[in-house]
């Protein structure tokens, strides 16, 4: 009976210690099952730093430029006066009359511009009138020495340029009408501009009266041999 009852003790402590690791490796398992999940979160974790890549066009506003004033287009002639071409071949007959056309002997007297009508426009004095139209042409009276660039006069360079501007009636010219129509090199401009600034015309007429006109004038670089 000893014997068996010391058996029977053995029997129970085995059973009691393989619940105790049974339980002890569930734990292990669980808590290592646990730091592996925790270490995959981690690494999947986004640490990356964003950034607002919304873009904002802003309008600048537009700075409206002056309007240019146009030369005079006219629509009623000038005062002046018609010529008289003679035919090149002599009719052999008599050219059909217009009955319906009137003739004012004074269109023909000569005086004005040629094809204006005697009873024409006569200017106020504050239209831009084109060079062609007036009856005196301006044409430079004195100017400034001409300001030949160095550089491009080291280099050899000569040329045209072409400056166009507005001559009030006192001969000279409006400093915002002055630019450059064509150049050789850009860097004759500005010498360009300032002898035309600079120089005294004789004003346009038209009847006699000193007009506003616009006028292309050719400024030429030389090098004096």
């Amino acid at each position: 009976m000893f014997d068996h009852l010391i058996e029977s003790r053995r029997t129970k402590n085995r059973r009691r210690g393989f619940g105790l690791s049974a339980a002890s490796l569930v734990i292990h398992t669980v808590v290592i099952g646990a730091a592996v999940y925790a270490t995959l979160n981690a690494g999947q974790t986004d640490n990356s730093v964003k950034v607002d890549t919304a873009m904002v066009f802003v309008d600048q506003p537009k700075q409206e430029k002056p309007p240019e004033q146009q030369p005079v287009q006219l629509d009623v002639p000038l005062k002046g006066f018609q010529t008289v071409v003679a035919p090149d071949v002599v009719p052999t007959n008599i050219p059909p009359v217009n009955l319906q056309e009137h003739f004012d002997p004074k269109d023909y007297s000569g005086t004005g511009v040629e094809g204006g009508l005697a009873t024409g426009m006569v200017p106020t004095g504050n239209e831009v009138f084109m060079e062609a139209i007036v009856e005196e042409k301006p044409a430079i009276l004195s100017g400034p020495q001409l300001q030949y660039p160095d550089l491009l006069r080291q280099a050899g360079i000569t040329g045209r340029v072409l400056v166009q501007a507005i001559i009030d009636t006192l001969g000279r010219a409006e400093p915002s009408s002055v630019k450059v129509l064509q150049s050789p090199n850009p860097g004759f401009d500005q010498s360009a501009k300032n002898y035309v600034l600079k120089a005294l015309f004789r004003p346009a007429r038209v009847h006699g009266r000193a007009v506003r006109v616009l006028i292309q004038q050719p400024i030429d670089f030389r090098i004096k041999q």
